[in-house]
């Protein structure tokens, strides 16, 4: 069961508390400690897995910042290929669905909001899903 203060957490808001982002860390720092349960998902995984040496690096960071994780329903990758189709009929023309995609699917599927900086892709694509952003 969705806690009504989880929300999912976007790899940029984790990248602004454990980079050099001086802009942004304060306000990353600030909504993530507002959100009880917070969680990440395996694009958010994949993503922070860039900055980390090995999977259990990102694990910890993730414990450390008591974050929780989820996988993705197959319902939200269902979600995630069709607002994929979407964009591609508008003219996108990326050839493989978008990381903000599952992201927002995710989200959506589950009834949660994402704390998040890039509002864009999500409000074109999932204009019903609740977005934290400054």
């Amino acid at each position: 069961m969705i806690e009504p203060s989880t929300a999912l957490i976007d790899s940029n808001v984790i990248i602004d508390i454990i980079g050099d982002d001086h802009a942004w860390r304060d306000w990353s720092i600030e909504a993530l400690a507002a959100c009880e349960v917070p969680f990440a998902n395996p694009i958010v995984f994949a993503e922070l897995c860039y900055l980390r040496p090995s999977p259990s690096e990102v694990e910890k960071l993730l414990r450390t910042l008591e974050i929780g994780y989820l996988e993705l329903p197959k319902d939200a990758l269902f979600m995630a290929a069709q607002a994929f189709k979407l964009y591609r009929q508008r003219g996108g023309n990326k050839t493989a669905p978008l990381p903000d995609f599952f992201i927002g699917a995710h989200a959506a599927v589950l009834g949660v909001p994402i704390i998040t900086r890039d509002v864009r892709r999500y409000q074109t694509y999932f204009p019903t899903v609740t977005l934290i952003a400054p």
